[in-house]
């Protein structure tokens, strides 16, 4: 098996076009039809299906395409490593919630920018375990996940910090003003709520199917900017992170509930794959982001909201 045989594989895979694929690499369209044959010969199945014009990705073609990402990723970061040395440099991809790298990244980044100028940074935000088939398969280093315990055996993982989660809404709404709100008050009203599959939505799931309580209406949403100001025009109550709605809380536009419910609040960990080469960019990153994303105690909702959280 041969490396140019790969990468002619996993560019044919994501084109699914034996044209565009051959101007990608740089050969002619012949070249990539024997290269693919001779892969497909020495594995002994067909990875893909020539359907008239069309192409399209056997069974056995998708499941030899992760580990196929996966064998070019680390030779690239062998290769870098040896130009390079021990300095970190080269893309280092990293995935996270937008709460995440909307509001807690930023202060993390500008000093990792300083120190090390050579590492090219990219980011996809994630909602849920959306990340993982993009970290088994190599095409991200690194994953930021909301979650009280990471459980995939595959993942080594790093505790960060507790993020508290507040149920909010504008300060006229109903519950606003109650001394204490419990999941059976939640019945019948309108939530404003991240996609399913966020660690700290299915917290109050678990929460409302416990007590059989069915709210009126929930609408889900991918931004969380979009979340809340859906509850600045009193469209409903929503969920999200302290961190993300402290300055709102601190000029008084939104009013955390005094949640009396199972606590909401997730915890944070960074993940990689254990079977992945940790490089100097990553290894930097995850030291930098150990020092300066610290936990925090909890504090009360309304207390929290005049300071930051």
């Amino acid at each position: 098996m041969e490396v140019r045989q790969l990468q002619i594989f996993r560019t044919l895979a994501e084109e699914l076009n034996f044209t565009r694929t051959a101007e990608k690499v740089n050969t002619v369209q012949s070249n990539v039809t024997a290269q693919i044959k001779a892969l497909e010969e020495e594995l002994g199945v067909p990875l893909f299906d020539r359907l008239g014009r069309r192409v399209t990705l056997t069974d056995a073609g998708r499941r030899f395409q992760p580990f196929a990402e996966q064998a070019l990723v680390v030779m690239e970061q062998g290769q870098r490593a040896i130009r390079n040395g021990a300095e970190p440099s080269g893309p280092l991809r990293i995935s996270a919630p937008e709460s995440i790298l909307t509001y807690r990244l930023p202060p993390v980044l500008r000093v990792f920018r300083r120190r090390f100028p050579m590492v090219e940074l990219v980011f996809v935000p994630h909602i849920g375990d959306t990340f993982s088939a993009e970290l088994d398969a190599g095409k991200i280093d690194l994953a930021i996940n909301m979650c009280d315990t990471p459980s995939n055996p595959s993942y080594k993982s790093y505790r960060l910090r507790t993020e508290r989660i507040f149920l909010f809404g504008e300060p006229s709404h109903p519950l606003a003003n109650r001394r204490t709100v419990k999941p059976t008050d939640l019945a019948g009203q309108t939530l404003l709520l991240t996609e399913a599959g966020c660690g700290y939505r299915a917290k109050l799931d678990r929460a409302l199917a416990l007590q059989n309580v069915h709210p009126g209406n929930i609408t889900e949403f991918s931004s969380v900017e979009a979340m809340k100001q859906c509850v600045r025009v009193g469209m409903g109550l929503a969920l999200l992170p302290a961190i993300v709605i402290s300055r709102e809380l601190r000029q008084h536009l939104f009013k955390a509930l005094h949640w009396a419910g199972p606590s909401l609040d997730v915890t944070t960990h960074i993940l990689w794959h254990k079977d992945k080469w940790v490089s100097p960019a990553m290894a930097a990153f995850l030291e930098l982001l150990q020092s300066q994303v610290d936990d925090a105690p909890p504090a009360d909702p309304q207390a929290a909201s005049c300071c930051n959280p």
